[in-house]
């Protein structure tokens, strides 16, 4: 709460309860994890209870009209761990409480879907739309009306703009392809480019959750040329 307060006062017009990837709120979340016996683990509802605390405390803090959004996994794709069926859940009391943007992604550390790194990433046609979660998200938009925003594979404009135009997601989301193009999406918009291909930095491991973590140092590491005003790479 206070460090939305503290974004909101240094001039930024929304916010983002990060619940998704392992982080504690997703832990909360997972019956994996969850293991508690008490009013915060259990049932669905009592799993989500830390969640829906987190944004009231915000939205108490920040007002009704400041926008708050949400990122959630789709799914943590581990067995025993939180599931389509939950997030779908989720999606639906976060809409009802008055959540201003849904951001749909997946897995966690210990399984990096986020990086690509499942079956369901793997597919042929996922390829060809390159987003890892739109299926999931097809869903999640039949059963609310608040933006959904989706996040994991982006690289092109014509997978972008196919995913807006059939009505999937309203806002892309982006991640390494801005590590390494900062400037992606003004060159997008002016149709200076169709996108770009994000190759394996990294091929130093046989294991898919070894090389996605190493990925992930790797695309740290550009952020943090970018940081100190250094061209990535």
């Amino acid at each position: 709460m206070c460090t939305a307060k503290i974004a909101k006062k240094a001039g930024f017009t929304g916010v983002q309860i990060h619940a998704a990837h392992g982080y504690l709120i997703n832990q909360f979340l997972s019956p994996l994890s969850n293991q508690r016996i008490d009013d915060w683990g259990g049932t669905s509802e009592n799993r989500m209870r830390f969640l829906l605390e987190v944004y009231q405390g915000i939205r108490n803090s920040l007002g009704q009209n400041f926008p708050i959004s949400v990122k959630l996994n789709s799914a943590d794709f581990q067995r025993g761990g939180f599931t389509e069926e939950e997030s779908m859940n989720v999606v639906q009391v976060l809409e009802q409480v008055g959540v201003d943007l849904i951001e749909i992604s997946g897995g966690t550390y210990e399984k990096l879907a986020m990086m690509g790194e499942t079956d369901i990433a793997q597919k042929e046609s996922t390829r060809q739309r390159e987003a890892y979660f739109l299926e999931y998200a097809s869903k999640v938009r039949s059963s609310i009306s608040i933006p959904i925003m989706l996040t994991g594979g982006f690289c092109s404009a014509n997978a972008m703009t196919q995913a807006i135009e059939e009505g999937s997601v309203d806002v892309i989301g982006l991640a390494r392809a801005l590590a390494v193009a900062p400037d992606l999406p003004i060159e997008l918009l002016n149709n200076r480019t169709s996108g770009i291909t994000l190759e394996p930095q990294i091929t130093q491991s046989n294991n898919l959750d070894q090389q996605g973590m190493l990925e992930i140092i790797w695309y740290t590491q550009q952020i943090h040329q970018l940081a100190a005003e250094n061209k990535p790479g």
